[in-house]
């Protein structure tokens, strides 16, 4: 351990993370001291550990709100889903898991595969800033994208107003889905959000050390052991980056 990445990762001597609360997948529920658990703060303390230094968790009710943050010493790693608009001020590692996103459509819909959705008229309910509505504002062509600020909006948006399709993270949409008889989810997925750590782009050092920590990690079974542990559904541990 280099004292230039210790100094990057830990310059107040404790690691900050920045957590999104909002993935309800890797932040699963709250400690008895009322600190964040979950798949993302067992990666954080586990860098944290590796770094001899104790966590502090920074939480967030969104990532959006976690990556505008970047570089304003709020916090030394991010844990949220990698994006190229993020990825602007913010130096991601490979993900360490991914989560399918895919569409549910309401009971008798014509859309009948992912591809039929990117069509005219089609209204899509998604939350905004989410890591799959920054994919889908780069990707649709003739859809309309119907942003709202959370999940539950999202849902109770795309019933209200009789949306096409309401996009999302299956776990979640396997949920949402037995709420609305004769709905469906379609198959296969229009994206993975693939969730990473990230450090501010001027930590080139800890940067490439938080990579191969995180390659290190999934190699030797530990994100894996993580998701075991809080009994997490939906997510799978990414392939090597």
């Amino acid at each position: 351990m280099s004292p230039e990445i210790k100094a990057q990762l830990a310059p107040h001597g404790v690691l900050r993370a920045g957590i999104n609360l909002s993935n309800f997948l890797l932040v699963t529920g709250r400690s008895a001291s009322g600190d964040p658990e979950g798949v993302s703060p067992s990666m954080a303390r586990a860098i944290a550990d590796r770094l001899g230094v104790p966590v502090k968790y920074v939480p967030f009710p969104k990532p959006g709100e976690l990556a505008d943050q970047a570089g304003n010493d709020v916090w030394d790693i991010g844990l949220i889903g990698a994006e190229p608009a993020r990825a602007e001020k913010i130096a991601f590692t490979a993900a360490y898991t991914e989560i399918e996103a895919t569409y549910l459509v309401p009971a008798g819909s014509p859309l009948k595969t992912i591809a039929d959705v990117d069509k005219p008229g089609v209204r899509i309910a998604v939350t905004a800033r989410s890591a799959y509505d920054l994919w889908l504002d780069r990707n649709i062509k003739q859809a309309t994208l119907v942003r709202s600020g959370s999940l539950d909006s999202a849902f109770d948006q795309f019933i209200a107003e009789k949306l096409e399709a309401l996009a999302g993270l299956r776990p979640r949409l396997l949920t949402d889905v037995q709420k609305l008889p004769g709905a469906k989810i379609l198959d296969g997925q229009f994206t993975a959000v693939q969730q990473a750590v990230g450090t501010a782009r001027a930590n080139t050092a800890a940067a490439a050390w938080l990579h191969a920590f995180v390659e290190e990690a999934k190699a030797s079974g530990l994100v894996a052991k993580f998701i075991a542990q809080h009994k997490v559904n939906g997510l799978s541990v990414a392939p090597p980056g």
